[in-house]
């Protein structure tokens, strides 16, 4: 029978790789090890990384549980960076675990739930910096140093330094050729590089190493899927999304909604997906717990032409704004913008998405999420401004360069 230490290793190597359900395991540490106060604390920050608001009372309970134990003084960091973190301050959660990490760079938890904090924010220096700084407190001979890279190639990519990125990426796989961080920091740098033909290539010789993963080898097929769209398969992107990413999960949905609504602004006919996608989204109409989250069901709402669950989400997120917290923040400056553009392209009211989508790239990184994702934003603005554009031109009061693009 495993040890509550090595239940906590294969959540952490689980975590680390995109593999398996490290929640499975976190609970199991704590079935055998009750009195651990960081085996709760591991339950609940995987629940809170989900994204989803369902994990909150489950990550709330183990907090509940880990507060009755002793703790030193890293513990009673870990703690209070959780409870932060339920009452929506992302941003103090952040700052407590990078106190840990100053105290113990080798504080694998932190530095990875610190991680996924960033990229949630949309942080892409932080994404990069803190695992740079912790960089040094490793070694190739330890066991989860291929984790250490993947997210140091992901930080780099998303700040921009490519070549780095791909270099630290292609290091982690050939220490571990299962890490699926690894092969999605590699996969975003060959998107952001228009290298569509060669990522086919690499992930479908790979696929096997992700296929069966869950929501994260869902998220591999939409980027596969991408490809083929910038290409102008939309076939084959289509055969991949009703195969392998129309799922149940949140991010699934997430997924999902992203690829359908990329292809919508191209006018490629989807037949019954979105009524289908928008059906998935309904439960969570009224969530408004993630700007990030909100935006994907309002595009599958409006790719349904479910006016009323637009109506829905729009306001639960004006009673969201009255509650404050992180996600309070990031609705006000993008995220219900965004969700009102989104509707107001739904009801051909091109001009209004563009002027709202024009103020945004300012502040939106703090939608969260990664480049490739919000540029969803982008892809809209540019379609509404077209459209808006060919409306004007074809108006009888039309004058050639008072719409600008």
């Amino acid at each position: 029978m495993a040890s509550a230490a090595q239940h906590v290793e294969r959540a952490l190597a689980g975590f680390l790789a995109w593999t398996g359900d490290p929640r499975i395991e976190a609970r199991r540490a704590v079935e055998a090890s009750p009195g651990s106060a960081m085996a709760h604390a591991l339950q609940a920050y995987l629940h809170l990384c989900s994204r989803d608001p369902a994990g909150i009372p489950a990550a709330r309970e183990a907090l509940a549980r880990a507060q009755r134990l002793p703790l030193d003084a890293a513990a009673r960091l870990h703690l209070a960076a959780i409870a932060a973190s339920l009452a929506g301050d992302w941003m103090r959660a952040r700052e407590l675990l990078g106190c840990v990490l100053a105290q113990d760079p080798r504080d694998l938890l932190a530095l990875a739930v610190a991680h996924t904090m960033d990229y949630y924010l949309g942080d892409s220096q932080a994404l990069r910096g803190r695992v740079a700084v912790a960089l040094p407190a490793w070694s190739r001979a330890d066991p989860h140093y291929h984790g250490i890279l993947a997210m140091l190639a992901f930080g780099l990519e998303e700040d921009g330094e490519y070549a780095r990125a791909e270099d630290a990426a292609l290091e982690a796989l050939a220490l571990e050729p299962r890490n699926l961080r690894a092969h999605h920091a590699r996969t975003h740098v060959l998107e952001m590089q228009g290298r569509d033909a060669e990522g086919i290539r690499w992930m479908t010789a790979r696929s096997a190493h992700w296929t069966g993963e869950g929501a994260s080898s869902a998220h591999l097929w939409w980027h596969l899927a991408l490809y083929h769209l910038d290409l102008g398969d939309a076939s084959h992107a289509l055969e991949l999304y009703d195969r392998h990413i129309a799922g149940e999960s949140l991010s699934e949905l997430i997924d999902a909604s992203a690829l359908l609504w990329r292809m919508e602004l191209r006018g490629i006919e989807t037949g019954p997906r979105w009524h289908l996608l928008a059906g998935r989204w309904a439960p969570r109409a009224e969530e408004a717990f993630c700007a990030f989250n909100d935006l994907h069901a309002m595009a599958a709402f409006v790719g349904a032409c479910r006016r009323d669950l637009q109506r829905r989400l729009l306001r639960a997120q004006r009673r969201r704004l009255a509650l404050g917290g992180t996600n309070e923040g990031m609705l006000r400056s993008v995220g219900q913008p965004a969700c009102e553009a989104l509707a107001a392209y739904g009801d051909g009211n091109y001009r209004r998405a563009a002027d709202l989508l024009r103020r945004l790239p300012a502040v939106a990184h703090r939608l969260g999420g990664s480049h490739a994702q919000r540029g969803l934003l982008g892809l809209t603005l540019r379609a509404s401004a077209k459209r808006a554009n060919r409306a004007n031109r074809d108006s009888p009061h039309f004058q050639m360069g008072t719409v600008p693009i």
